[in-house]
């Protein structure tokens, strides 16, 4: 396992195991806490287009914890399924594209067009470095090569959002995501290369 990603999940252990423990002497799912967490992200994005960026960048965390806890409580109930991870992926396509289209939303309702394109840029860039991850394990090949992964580019936006009372902090963290999102895109490009060249 690459040091980046091991780094990753121990960090992520450390966090989540505990609640999740608790969590597993509940009734709770960890296909609810899935569908949980997408409907705190709802609320971070509707938080954004009101422009309550404070408030949405706190929840934007809150939302991103329940998002490493589902993988937690399965793996401790031991109720892993194909199905539980093609649900969590989805709502994670699903609910970074909601999180930059409601700073889309208020770019616009600004007639800010370079933020706008900003806010396109960084959607794409973060697409691709997921359908790359998806394409090649349809392939049966593991891959979580990269530098900036789901976790990096939300922190990251939580950060902009946070600190959006300051100028071209959310423009700033912005052009982090997308410069780190297409790095990380060659990157897992280069790899793909690699374990298929034969």
């Amino acid at each position: 396992m690459p040091k980046l990603e091991k780094a990753r999940k121990n960090i992520s252990n450390c966090v989540t195991q505990p609640i999740a423990s608790v969590l597993a002497r509940t009734p709770l799912t960890p296909n609810a806490v899935t569908w949980l967490g997408f409907c705190i992200t709802i609320g971070a994005a509707a938080l954004v287009v009101t422009e309550h960026l404070l408030a949405a960048g706190i929840v934007v965390l809150v939302a991103g914890f329940f998002d490493m806890l589902d993988g937690a409580l399965a793996r401790v109930t031991n109720r892993v399924t194909r199905f539980g991870g093609i649900l969590d992926s989805t709502l994670d396509r699903l609910s970074e594209a909601i999180l930059l289209l409601a700073l889309l939303a208020i770019f616009a309702r600004e007639g800010q067009v370079a933020e706008s394109l900003l806010v396109g840029f960084a959607l794409l860039g973060s697409l691709m470095v997921s359908y790359i991850r998806a394409r090649m394990e349809g392939l049966g090949i593991e891959c979580k090569a990269g530098l900036f992964t789901r976790p990096e580019r939300v922190i990251v936006l939580a950060l902009g959002l946070l600190l959006s009372q300051f100028d071209y902090a959310l423009v700033t963290a912005l052009s982090v995501i997308i410069f780190f999102s297409y790095f990380t895109m060659v990157q897992r490009l280069i790899f793909a290369w690699w374990q298929t060249r034969n």
